[in-house]
């Protein structure tokens, strides 16, 4: 029988503490942030909603975060080409050039010594000399192509970098901002996680 008006007793405070809470708002600061605050002292609705928005704005104000202001924007493909074309293009004039003059010159003295074996050294060293300084142009080509793909590379790695780096920079100040309101919802006696 106790246990019976136990429970009667309980059963009926329930309702009205629903009423006096009544339906969470639809909207809310806390849920705007991606946070849930739950009221320890029965506080309504209405006061939950004003404690929310008076914590999101001095949250806010004193950590110069906004949290509705969207995420650091990657740079388009069509930038991100354009930073790895010019970086290519600056590498590939770095390259010191001569290749094909120094191919020349090594096969015109190959060519003369072969050329001299087998009777006309003028000869030889004028095929030599072309056969050089084609190899040695197509060295240097290969030589510029090689350091412009890296340079292209290494700007490519560059900005997926500073994209990372600009992230954890707008997250780290989300985190902060989750923090002040925290401790502004706390102080006012709700739970917030």
């Amino acid at each position: 029988m106790r246990f019976l008006l136990m429970i009667l007793l309980i059963a009926s405070t329930i309702p009205a503490a629903s009423a006096q809470n009544g339906p969470s708002p639809a909207w809310s600061p806390a849920k705007n942030i991606g946070m849930f605050a739950y009221p320890k002292q029965n506080q309504t609705p209405d006061q939950q909603l004003k404690d929310e928005s008076d914590c999101y704005g001095s949250a806010r104000q004193n950590t110069g975060i906004d949290p509705q202001a969207p995420p650091p924007a990657a740079p388009s493909a069509q930038q991100q080409a354009a930073a790895q074309q010019e970086a290519a293009q600056q590498a590939g004039a770095s390259v010191p050039k001569g290749g094909m003059v120094r191919g020349a010159a090594g096969g015109a003295a190959g060519g003369a010594a072969i050329g001299a074996i087998a009777g006309d050294a003028g000869k030889g060293a004028a095929i030599g000399a072309t056969v050089g300084a084609v190899a040695g142009r197509r060295r240097q080509r290969m030589k510029e192509q090689a350091v412009q793909q890296q340079a292209a590379q290494q700007t490519a790695q560059g900005q997926q970098q500073a994209q990372g780096e600009a992230q954890a920079q707008y997250q780290a100040g989300i985190d902060t901002f989750k923090r002040a309101f925290s401790a502004c919802m706390e102080a006012r006696y709700y739970s917030v996680k």
